[in-house]
Parts: C-alpha cells; structure tokens; sequence
C-alpha cells in the first residue's frame, strides 16, 4: 500500500484549514430558512411603512441605467432578485462572508435592454460622495460584489444590512415623490436594514401590480 504523499497531505490541511477559517454564518429570510442561491427573493426595507425595491431612473436624465427605489406602497413587495456567488455556478447557501452578486428577475424588462440587471456602485468621491445603486453591472467586475451582514437580534432577527468594500448601502429622499433611493454611503444613519422574503410565500402577483418592466 502507498503511503500519502507530501503533497496529498499538505492539501487535505489546507483545506482543513479554510473550513475552520470560514467564520461567516448563513443568511436568513423571514422565515428563518437559509438563502439559496438558487431562490427568488423580494429585498424590503426593515424599519419603515413603505413596500420592496424596485429599479427606476435615479434622474430624468439620462433616464438609463436605472436606480433602484422603495416603492410607495406596502401592498407591492417588490420586483424579484436572485443571489450568485461571483465565478460559480453551483447551487449554496448565501453567507454573511460571502460576496454575492445581487440580480433582478423578470421578463418583462422594457427599459434600459442594453444594461444588465445585475446591481452594481460606483466608488465614493469628492464628486459624488454617495452615488447612486444601479443596475447594468458584470457578476465577475468588484463593483458589482455585495456582502450581506447582520444588522438585528432577538426581535429584530433576520435584519441585514448591504455592504461593499467602499461603503454600505443607504437611502436618501429620491426625485420620484421622494421615495427612498438606495445610494452607496458612509453615513451610518442613512444605513438601509433590510429583511429578505422569499416569493414562494407571497401570492401577490408582481406583474399584476405593476410594477413590470
């Protein structure tokens, strides 16, 4: 019988290793059930009275890429959004560790068909010190990498905040009626907490409230 190698065992502690390194602790919905990366999800905000998010124009012009925004109405969840790990293709559960990629679905997309639906920022700057969350970004380029983390216990479980490795995701008064606009910020007040609800469990049709594009 072969004794392992040097190198066969060298790879079984690394890989050792990494898992005892791996710190991170699975994402939740509102139902407690860990996110997959192969589920749809509605994003909605946490601690105010309005409904999901949606994308919309962030100015009137240019109209395209689109922002993303809080819709007005309690009764709409949202439009759908679906996680990927960045460069794999293979079905897991999302963690607080982990960079995801955050992408609406819906095929009715009439707007903007030149972007991507793939969220992605821009880096904070003198010019624009909180910029705008849009769609029309590249799953594999750095600014299209999110982190979900915790951001609530005990009552408050299953909270999360959207953070990237510039800043974290805030919302400002928009120009549409002043719904909230998600925006890339250090401003620790204008933090967005988030909560994730899977469409599995709401019967409301998105298309039939509107809110297709």
């Amino acid at each position: 019988m072969k004794k392992p190698s040097v190198i066969s065992f060298l790879i079984t502690l690394l890989l050792a290793a990494a898992v005892c390194i791996h710190g991170g602790q699975p994402v939740k919905d509102t139902a407690g059930n860990y996110l997959e990366t192969d589920q749809q999800y509605f994003i909605q905000p946490a601690n105010t009275d309005g409904g999901g998010l949606v994308p919309a124009p962030p100015t009137l012009f240019p109209f395209c890429p689109l922002g993303i925004v809080q819709t007005l109405l309690t009764s709409q969840p949202g439009l759908p959004v679906s996680f990927s790990t960045p460069n794999a293709n293979i079905k897991t559960t999302v963690s607080t560790d982990d960079y995801v990629n955050v992408e609406f679905k819906s095929n009715n997309w009439f707007f903007c068909n030149e972007f991507s639906k793939v969220w992605k920022f821009s880096e904070i700057s003198s010019a624009t010190k909180e910029p705008p969350i849009l769609v029309g970004g590249t799953p594999q380029e750095p600014n299209s990498w999110f982190k979900i983390e915790i951001a609530g216990e005990e009552e408050e479980a299953n909270t999360y905040k959207l953070t990237t490795s510039t800043g974290t995701i805030g919302a400002i008064p928009g120009i549409w009626f002043n719904a909230s606009q998600l925006v890339l910020t250090n401003d620790n007040a204008k933090t967005l907490l988030v909560k994730f609800v899977t469409t599995a469990t709401t019967s409301t049709k998105v298309e039939k409230l509107g809110l297709s594009l």
